[in-house]
């Protein structure tokens, strides 16, 4: 073979693996960063717990997991011996309570006025014997029968007897007219809080009876019957079947057709097939969260945001825990 013939095919050569070279980066260029990004989330849902103000023993569950129930359906009832009691010396206190604020308003008891009264009339009687003895001995002593002495005692027991006089008319007028407006206002008022300390001990007692506050299903229930549970403590979790949502961790550099009010599509693997969903929620999830850098170099960091989205339409089937799928294109 000729020397021509050898640079020719040496030349073929390199120019057939210059040209794969520049296939390859065309192709490279065309597709790298075009592929789909993928977006996975989930369904979620409302919850509420039920849980009592009391602590107690369970003593019966109404419902099991994956029950259907609805706003005042029973769920469970706890015994509570403790609050009954507690019920008992509160309705003793509103009772002697009660008979307090009779005896204020119904005043002293007949005896006690008619007593007051004798005595009254024996400081009278008392006080008319002094005022004429005290005359007589006044006559003796201007005719000086008597000393000054003599009559200034008789003097002293005129005013002694008129304020024993003045004190019985006290005792009689408080006796007639029974306690003092202040004493009667107390009295009401002790009634008043021992009827207060009843409600309160009666709202105790619904919370032994625990009931539903909205439709929604049973999703778990964390006490067995028998075992104790304490004031605030969960019994059960109540999803809210009618109020779900899916929820996705996005990177900001994504976040460009997800605005609130943007609707979006997302794949369901469980009915295989596509959701149209509109978002009502976007948060930063904070520096804990998953962050890339943008370049190798780390020019600056890319965050991620929690985005929440219901669906348009009711999807019947849809359940928490169920898998959505976002594909989206890299914007450059």
């Amino acid at each position: 073979m000729s020397i021509n013939s050898q640079r020719n095919n040496i030349l073929l050569a390199i120019l057939a693996f210059i040209l794969v070279i520049v296939t390859v980066a065309i192709i490279g260029y065309l597709t790298i960063d075009k592929e789909e990004i993928i977006i996975q989330g989930q369904v979620d849902v409302t919850e509420y717990r039920v849980s009592s103000k009391v602590p107690g023993r369970i003593l019966e569950l109404r419902v099991k997991e994956g029950d259907f129930v609805h706003a005042g359906d029973t769920l469970a009832i706890i015994d509570a011996p403790e609050v009954r009691a507690k019920k008992v010396q509160a309705e003793s206190a509103r009772n002697a309570a009660s008979a307090l604020n009779e005896m204020a308003d119904n005043g002293a008891r007949e005896e006690t006025i008619k007593g007051a009264f004798e005595l009254l009339q024996q400081a009278k009687a008392a006080n008319d014997i002094a005022n004429k003895t005290y005359e007589r001995i006044k006559n003796l002593f201007d005719e000086g029968v008597v000393t000054a002495q003599r009559r200034d005692e008789a003097l002293a027991a005129v005013q002694a007897t008129d304020a024993q006089v003045r004190a019985a008319q006290s005792q009689y007028d408080m006796a007639r007219n029974g306690a003092r407006k202040e004493e009667r206002k107390a009295a009401s008022a002790q009634v008043s809080q021992a009827s207060g300390a009843i409600m309160e001990v009666n709202s105790y007692i619904n919370e032994t009876v625990q009931v539903a506050q909205m439709d929604g299903e049973v999703s778990e229930i964390y006490p067995k019957i028998g075992e104790l549970v304490g004031t605030g403590t969960p019994i059960m979790s109540i999803a809210m079947m009618n109020d779900m949502w899916g929820t996705f961790n996005v990177r900001e550099d994504l976040l460009e057709s997800l605005k609130i009010g943007d609707e979006l599509t997302a794949f369901s693997p469980a009915f295989k097939k596509d959701i149209t969903m509109k978002v009502f929620f976007i948060k930063d999830l904070g520096s804990y969260s998953v962050w890339k850098a943008t370049k190798a170099s780390g020019e600056y960091d890319v965050k991620t945001f929690e985005v929440k989205a219901r669906p348009v339409t009711k999807i019947d089937g849809l359940r928490p825990g169920m898998s959505l799928i976002i594909k989206k294109k890299p914007t450059k």
